[in-house]
């Protein structure tokens, strides 16, 4: 059997990896002392105080090296094979710990097959890989042609996104203090994108609306050029807003319901509140990826 494994922070909901037959490895959020299991979080409940968070923001830790051993350890003991599709390498040291923890099972069960993937992601830009390897295993491919179809899917996905501070990005070290206050004082929007493993910026533009008007046209023309096979809406923080948008503007758009759903805070808590998408198209989106993505995964 091919057990297809991912981590807490492509945020597939419990019941959903449950129906499709998907193990979740959970990375750890710590929040003033206290340690949560990012799986089994009620990530509204936890978000509804994302504000009072922001001088003291929680931190967050990946699995444990016997954790990821002891669950490819199970899985030769019962002569299956793993795929194992992981937050970007850019963004945790998740992917490059399953290697390890692979390598070391397989110095101990000789006949034991594995291919580790680092997804270039997060969130369903993430998850949407995996659910094409699941759709690959249920069609009766083979652990190599699972492995394919989740690097082809890593292709095609992106994520889009937009905060509605720039104090969250600033207190994580990821902009100046001068460039935060400036741009909250001017209302400038960032619309960012995840491109090779990292958060990078797609634009900059004054007020929340026309972030959210550039995520949009963005993603219309990449459906119009390459179709569209997936879409959910994300939100950090506040569910209404991420709904109202997907209701209002997405599902006009596509012809379709959209689910909308929270992203990890092991991502969230370094963006602040946002409202974003991920989706997957047809075929290979631009900019995505500069290297090969084969070299995104290990195997033996």
């Amino acid at each position: 059997m091919i057990k297809i494994l991912t981590d807490s922070v492509a945020s597939i909901p419990a019941d959903v990896a449950r129906e499709a037959g998907i193990d979740i490895v959970t990375l750890f959020v710590n929040r003033e002392g206290t340690e949560y299991a990012d799986a089994d979080m009620d990530l509204d409940a936890f978000y509804a105080d994302i504000y009072d968070m922001v001088d003291n923001i929680p931190t967050s830790s990946q699995p444990s090296q016997l954790t990821l051993e002891t669950l490819f350890e199970e899985a030769a003991k019962a002569g299956d094979e793993v795929l194992g599709i992981f937050i970007s390498s850019g963004l945790s040291g998740t992917y490059e710990g399953a290697v390890r923890a692979a390598r070391a099972v397989k110095a101990r069960n000789i006949d034991f097959s594995y291919v580790i993937v680092d997804s270039s992601s997060c969130g369903y830009d993430e998850a949407w890989p995996v659910f094409d390897a699941v759709a690959a295993r249920d069609a009766g491919e083979d652990l190599a042609g699972c492995a394919a179809a989740a690097l082809e899917g890593i292709t095609s996905t992106r994520f889009l996104f937009t905060p509605e501070t720039l104090t969250f990005l600033q207190k994580g070290g990821r902009i100046g203090n001068a460039a935060a206050l400036l741009g909250n004082l001017i209302q400038l929007a960032p619309v960012l994108t995840v491109t090779d493993g990292k958060a990078t910026t797609l634009a900059k533009v004054r007020t929340r609306k026309k972030a959210l008007d550039k995520i949009v046209a963005t993603f219309k023309g990449d459906i119009e050029a390459h179709g569209l096979k997936h879409v959910a809406v994300h939100y950090i923080g506040d569910k209404a807003p991420a709904v109202e948008w997907a209701r209002e503007v997405i599902e006009p758009l596509i012809g379709r319901t959209v689910s909308v759903l929270p992203v990890s805070p092991v991502i969230g808590l370094h963006v602040g509140p946002a409202v974003g998408i991920a989706y997957e198209c047809l075929s290979a989106v631009a900019d995505k990826l500069t290297g090969p993505v084969q070299a995104r995964a290990t195997a033996s």
